[in-house]
Formats: structure tokens, sequence, C-alpha cells
């Protein structure tokens, strides 16, 4: 009885070991205790399940910001006074814990499979504790303030709900294999229908699930409009300094169809481009008037204004995680570029045949120039530039009505959605509307009455293939050069193909799962 004893403790069962060592730290070769089906003898299971789940929702919702991660980065940069891409560290950081907490599950149900007592060690203890805290701590702050990244998060599943679709049926076929040897040992049927109930339960759900999704990307052939035109946002700010000349010709040079800026107005009244309220990020003020950095860019002259160098903060601060390498040419001509003036700003985009769209920032008080902004920047464009008036999508929402009578021909753009009716009354004939207020349904509604639909920022390929198919007429981007190259949208399929898709996963998972419970 001692010798079977002894034999028994000392079996040699490497796969098992392998599990218990990498989960519990317990390397020793014996006869682990042995649980009943049906039992958990192991809290940690489901908190291991709970991290799992919110591990994952952090990880799918800061994978599909990306489009944003710029706004995200420029923010902290405003708080934190230094730039840094914070929004790839995040990401990194986000990949590392779910799959840590992945690998855990994994080893868990793996045991619990092989009718192993779980003995999670307490360095993973500690670990799954801060995984979760740190996945609920981010979501909320995310949901506190960037709670728009959720609208994201509803657009995104329309292009890859029935890729989540496939994916969760490939993850309950390879959980059939535990879930079958767990059953399977259970001596009593009430055990088993609790096993394989919930299974079946959730397997039953994800294959009906298909019956209430929608893309605008499942769509017959033929119906498909027309690429949405693609406007530079400050110009190609990946490949160039942001609302430089440079900038701007490069999105001529990727086949832009027009460019987007952000005006303001000097204290001597130059119309300038300049997105931010101060000079600090994007010029060189902390080296030429540290004293002045956080002054508003208005409140200098243009004097002092165009001796600044715009340029060199982009090769050292590199804004865009994705940013490719300059050639020793660009390099050079990044570092030398100034302030561009609206005006020269103009007399490019005409010579191009671009369009322009811009956001006309109103001086602080105290400026010369605080009640007479609009009327100075119309002096500019209608005798300065010599632009021709189709080619302005007027955006400023301040005199509008001025604005078209001394300027028909400017063709007058919304920042939100409001009535056909009134909009027809103001002269509204395109809307410029952030991009996570997308609707194929009301890009339809305005184009019936002729007026089309900008969105904006629009720099992920799948983002765009989303405008594509929902009826955009134009997006602005940071990424021309890539969004150029598209020549269909991503995920495009009739139903026809869905349907096929969808019912071949289904047949084969229902295949393959009934021969791992029959084997």
């Amino acid at each position: 009885v001692v010798r079977r004893h002894l034999l028994q403790r000392y079996e040699h069962q490497p796969f098992i070991s392998c599990l218990a060592g990498f989960y519990s730290c317990r390397w020793k070769r014996y006869q682990r205790r042995r649980t009943e089906p049906g039992k958990c003898c192991c809290k940690m299971v489901n908190e291991l399940k709970i991290t799992f789940c919110f591990s994952l929702i952090f990880l799918y919702m800061w994978g599909e910001a990306k489009n944003d991660y710029n706004n995200f980065d420029w923010y902290n940069y405003g708080n934190l006074g230094f730039w840094f891409l914070w929004s790839l560290v995040l990401l990194i950081v986000a990949a590392i814990v779910f799959m840590y907490i992945t690998l855990l599950l994994v080893l868990a149900m793996c045991l619990l499979a092989e009718g192993q007592q779980l003995y999670l060690h307490w360095s993973h203890k500690i670990g799954t504790f801060l995984v979760l805290g740190f996945s609920i701590t981010a979501l909320f702050i995310l949901s506190v303030l960037w709670g728009d990244q959720w609208k994201t998060v509803r657009l995104s599943f329309q292009i890859t709900a029935p890729y989540l679709h496939i994916g969760a049926i490939a993850i309950m076929v390879l959980l059939s294999w535990p879930v079958a040897l767990h059953a399977i040992r259970a001596d009593k049927k009430v055990v088993q229908v609790i096993i394989v109930g919930p299974y079946l339960a959730i397997l039953l759900f994800l294959f009906l699930i298909p019956l209430g999704m929608y893309s605008p990307c499942i769509r017959e052939m033929g119906t498909l409009g027309p690429k949405p035109a693609l406007i530079g946002h400050r110009g190609a700010p990946m490949l160039a300094p942001e609302n430089t000349e440079m900038s701007f010709q490069k999105t001529i040079e990727h086949g832009g169809d027009g460019l987007e800026t952000d005006v303001t107005i000097s204290y001597d009244g130059v119309p300038f481009l300049m997105h931010d309220s101060s000079l600090r990020r994007t010029t060189n003020i902390k080296e030429v008037y540290p004293n002045d950095t956080a002054q508003n860019a208005a409140l200098f002259s243009w004097d002092t204004l165009k001796e600044l160098n715009a340029g060199t903060w982009f090769l050292k601060d590199k804004p865009f995680s994705c940013m490719g390498s300059l050639s020793r040419a660009d390099q050079n001509q990044a570092m030398n570029q100034s302030i561009y003036k609206l005006s020269n700003f103009l007399r490019l985009a005409d010579s191009q045949n671009k369009l322009v769209i811009f956001d006309l920032y109103r001086p602080p008080e105290k400026h010369p120039y605080r009640n007479s902004w609009i009327n100075r920047t119309l002096e500019v464009i209608l005798n300065e530039s010599g632009i021709r008036p189709h080619l302005v999508l007027w955006l400023e929402n301040d005199m509008r009505s001025f604005v078209h009578s001394v300027a028909p021909g400017f063709q007058q753009t919304m920042g939100s959605k409001a009535p056909v009716e009134d909009l027809l009354m103001d002269n509204i004939v395109k809307l410029n509307l952030a991009y996570t207020e997308m609707s194929s349904e009301d890009i339809r509604k305005y184009a019936e009455a002729n007026i089309t639909t900008n969105l904006y920022v629009v720099n992920e390929p799948w983002l765009f293939s989303l405008a594509w198919c929902s009826g955009a007429h134009s997006v602005t981007t940071n990424a021309v050069h890539t969004l150029k190259n598209l020549s269909q949208p991503l995920f495009l399929m009739t139903p026809q193909q869905y349907n096929i898709m969808w019912i071949l996963t289904d047949l084969t998972s229902v295949l393959l799962i009934s021969l791992i419970f029959a084997l």
C-alpha cells in the first residue's frame, strides 16, 4: 500500500506539471489532488473571468481609438507641458495586461479540464487585482474625459462585428474541449447540465446574433457611392509640420482634394495659420521669447510671428506614432518652415484648384480686431488673395447672412446637424461634422436636399471605409497619403457573401464541437 501510494505520488505527468508550474509555481512531479467536476475549488477563476472581460473591453476600446491618438497626446501636452506619445504607451500596456490575464485564464481552464485543483500563486493574485484595477480605472477616466470614444466603439462594430462573430465562435470551439472533459467526468446528470447548459446557450446566441447585425459595407454590387474627397487636416501633419507651406504642399503632392486650416489674426491685423491659442507647441517661442510662451498668439505682431521657426518641433517631438522616416531633403525643408499667412495659403489653394475650409478664431479681448475679425478676414479673401469664391467653404456661423451678401460665391458650410428646412434657409450646401455623428440615414437625407457631408477627422482606413459606405462626400484627414491608395472600402461584401460566411462558420463550428464531445 505504501509503495502504491508512493508510486502514485511521484507519477510523471509533464503536461499537468507544466500547467501547474506556470499557474501556481508548483513544479514538483506528483499526482495532485483532484477536484470533483462541476465544483470550482478556487474563487479566483471567476475573478480571472471578470478581469479578462474588463481588460478585453479596454484593449478593444483603446485599439479602436487609434484614430484620435493625436488628440489624446495633445490633451496631455496641454496639461503636462511636454510632448510624449502617451497613447502608444497605453496601447502597449493594454495589450500586455490582456495577454497576461488571457494566459492565466487558459491555464486555469486546462487544469480544470484535467480535474486539478487550482492554487493561483500569490504573485499572480496581485497581478490580477492590479490588472482589474488598471482596466476599470482607465475605462472610467476615459469615459469621463473622452466619452465620445464610446461612439467610436459603436461605429467600429458596424465594420468589425462580422469578424468578431467569427472570432467568438472560434473561442467557443476551443472551449468545447475543457467543457466536454469536465462534463464527461461528472457523475450526476444535474452537474452535466449545469456545465453544458450555459455553454450551449451562449453558443446558440452567437449563432443567431447575425440576424440583428447591420453594416453599411454589406451591400449589393453597384450600390456603393463614389470615394469621398480627401481634405488635408492642417495639410499633411504626418509628413510635415502642421499648418505650414510644406504641409499643404505635401497634401497637394499626394492628391488631396482640399486643404483645412485654422486662422488667427495678429495684433496688427494679419490673418495667419495657427491651431493652438499659444505658440508654445509648434514654434520656437520658448527659445526666442521665453517669458511669452503662454501669451495668446493673436497678441503678437506679424513682424514678430514671421521670424519664428515653425518646423523644428516636428522633427523633435514626432507628433504621430505612425510617422515614417523623412528624407534628408524633407528634414531640411521642415527645419526651415515659418508661420504661414492666410493670403499665401489661399493663393496656393487657388493655383492648385483646391477647396479650403478653416476655423476662424475670434481675437481675445482688447485686441484691435476683436469686433472686426470677420471683416478683416473677408478683406484678405476677396481683395488680397484672389482665390475663386467657389473654392471657399465658409464655416464661421457669426454674421453668416452678411458674409453671404458680400461673397455669394462661397459654399456656406454648417458645423452641426439641423433640420433640412433651416439649412436651406441659411443657404447651407455642406455639413462639416465630427465623424462620431456619422449616420448613413442622415447623410442620405441631406444628400436628397443637395447638402453634402464632410466628416472630420478620419485617419484610419476602417473609419474611412465606413464613411465611404455611409455615403459621405468628403473627409478631413491627417493621412491623405494613406487613404488616397484605397481603391475600395475595407470589409466590403455583398449580403450573399456574408450569409455564406455566416452559415459556413456556424456549420463548421457545430461539426467540430460535435466531434470533440463525441470523442
